[in-house]
């Protein structure tokens, strides 16, 4: 079991949504310092004044985690000036919702760029300092979208896709190399932040809540868990989709549940800039 306390948790988007939500309640669960990462000036000055105003220690970074030199100096900064960072959070994220064939190539690099390589340029930035500290833990803000095909976010589910495969298998690198440090690869559905506005949830896969979920979310990296998938029927996704084949499959998800229905309705806060 791990715990919260007298830890240094750093998190990326963490100036507004479920990144936010965490942030405050890791410092309830007795955090010693938020280290928040985001691209958003406004919401960090705000989130900053929030926090301190409430008594608890908090540092602010204006850092882009697409890119790795900026990051590299960043982590540096963030190592020389609190020692540590105990456990990270990589929550930042970016979707657009259309049609491949309406994607600039900007809008693909970038993307990927996102939720892609970013988790793995920050996860590189603190790892080595992890393993020497003998502690860490890195959980991986990744989604349903990379366990299923979902037209309407072809770039987004290759950008997720490819997260949880790097995620899940850097979870066993660590374990194999006997390095005490645990990843957490967290898959949900739709969350109800804005994020997938106008989306119409599939069946029996319900618009996640963002306080409940960040609590499972924090209460998975307490118990040292390896993988969280919300809600239910994401549980089940990898099974039903390895025992039927393609077709059955695709039948399954597009006409029963609705999934390749669910983006057809999608106006997603900030889509329209990517």
């Amino acid at each position: 079991m791990s715990s919260f306390e007298n830890k240094i948790v750093l998190i990326t988007g963490g100036a507004s949504g479920i990144g936010l939500l965490m942030g405050k309640k890791v410092l309830r669960r007795g955090a010693e310092k938020l280290i928040i990462w985001d691209v958003n000036s406004e919401g960090l000055d705000k989130v900053s004044e929030e926090l301190g105003s409430e008594g608890y220690s908090v540092s602010t970074e204006l850092i882009d985690v697409s890119d790795h030199k900026g990051v590299l100096k960043a982590a540096e900064k963030t190592l020389e000036e609190h020692g540590r960072v105990d456990i990270l959070f990589n929550n930042a994220g970016i979707v657009a919702g259309k049609q491949f064939s309406e994607h600039s190539m900007e809008s693909i690099k970038k993307t990927i760029d996102v939720n892609s390589l970013g988790l793995m340029y920050m996860a590189r930035a603190f790892l080595s300092a992890m393993i020497e500290n003998n502690f860490g833990h890195i959980i991986n803000i990744a989604s349903a979208a990379g366990l299923t095909p979902n037209p309407g976010m072809t770039v987004y589910a290759g950008s997720k896709w490819a997260a949880v495969g790097w995620s899940e298998s850097l979870n066993l690198e660590m374990e194999k190399n006997g390095h005490p440090i645990k990843v957490l690869t967290v898959m949900p559905s739709y969350i109800n932040t804005g994020m997938f506005e106008g989306v119409t949830t599939p069946f029996l896969t319900p618009l996640l809540d963002p306080d409940r979920v960040t609590d499972k979310i924090l209460n998975a990296v307490e118990r040292d868990k390896d993988r969280l998938r919300e809600p239910f029927m994401v549980k089940l996704t990898p099974f039903i989709k390895g025992i039927l084949p393609a077709k059955a499959y695709n039948f399954v998800a597009g006409k029963i549940f609705g999934v390749y229905q669910s983006m057809d309705t999608f106006k997603g806060r900030g889509s329209d800039k990517l």
